[in-house]
């Protein structure tokens, strides 16, 4: 028979295991508000009903000029739109310059770059990223035909032109002895390789060998890329902010899609985009494997 001391310890005990109960669930409840509100991109995106991505400007074959609207659009518009159709919102695009992109995101004044940004261990201690490249670029070397500068070694001592904040400046100067000059972007970089301020114009190789190859190639008739090494080959990511988990998520999950659909080959044969690693790696996704950029760094104190 249970003793009046023997019930009230009972009843106790029952009342702290409720009592931890409810201190578990409230817990639970608060790590599963964080994790729905711990990104709020997305959601923001979806009341606004449109979604604003940074772009290269005119970049052929990246970015390409429409004359009568002057609106950017090309290869980079293109993923863009298909990002903003599939949250079922509206695209604006916003051009972005090597000195201004980070600067852009950071503040919010776009919610993703869609440029030819390459995987950095710098860039990725102060940005996000999904992992899954869009691209694999390198750089190239667009000479006079008369230069002699056939190899990255012949530039020692020459002076390369590259845009600010370039990730080909480091390599340029410290493998291969060059005197790095930086200008505001590619255009400003060729025009100084034209009037022969700079030995090489040096950027991502698509670019340049649009500038040879594409509709206005007879203005460059002189000049030829160095060399078909590129230098430091590197993945081209979709840029997010620091801690957006689901905007990232998502992101990526769009990239694997459009390489398994073959969504990126068709639009860079369209847009005149070398489409080499892009088939390789739609190949590759098709059999159920992804490349990925390195591991996010630490954030930056």
């Amino acid at each position: 028979m249970m003793t009046q001391t023997n019930m009230k310890s009972q009843r106790t005990t029952q009342r702290r295991t409720k009592a931890a109960a409810v201190l578990v669930l409230t817990a639970l409840a608060g790590l599963m508000s964080g994790a729905a509100h711990a990104d709020a991109t997305l959601d923001k995106v979806k009341q606004r009903g449109r979604i604003v991505i940074g772009v290269d400007g005119a970049s052929p074959p990246f970015g390409i000029l429409d004359p009568a609207t002057g609106k950017v659009g090309g290869f980079q518009t293109e993923l863009g739109a298909d990002i903003a159709k599939r949250l079922g919102v509206t695209l604006e695009t916003v051009p972005v310059t090597a000195s201004t992109r980070v600067q852009f995101l950071q503040a919010g004044k776009v919610d993703l770059l869609i440029a030819n940004i390459q995987w950095t261990q710098e860039r990725s201690e102060i940005l996000s990223y999904a992992p899954t490249p869009y691209n694999l670029v390198g750089g190239a070397a667009m000479v006079s035909k008369k230069s002699g500068i056939k190899r990255w070694e012949d530039l020692k001592g020459k002076v390369a032109c590259v845009s600010q904040g370039s990730n080909f400046a480091k390599p340029l100067q410290d493998t291969y002895g060059a005197v790095v000059k930086g200008l505001r972007n590619i255009p400003e970089s060729l025009l100084a390789l034209k009037g022969g301020s700079c030995d090489a114009s040096v950027h991502i190789q698509p670019a340049l060998y649009e500038t040879l190859h594409g509709p206005n190639g007879r203005e460059w008739s002189d000049f030829e890329l160095a060399t078909s090494d590129q230098l430091i080959p590197s993945p081209t990511v979709i840029w997010t902010r620091r801690n957006e988990a689901d905007t990232r998520a998502f992101v990526d999950g769009v990239i694997q899609d459009w390489l398994k659909t073959g969504l990126l080959v068709k639009q860079a044969d369209r847009f005149g985009v070398p489409a080499d690693y892009l088939k390789q790696a739609t190949a590759q996704a098709q059999a159920g494997k992804f490349d990925s950029a390195p591991p996010e760094a630490q954030a930056k104190p």
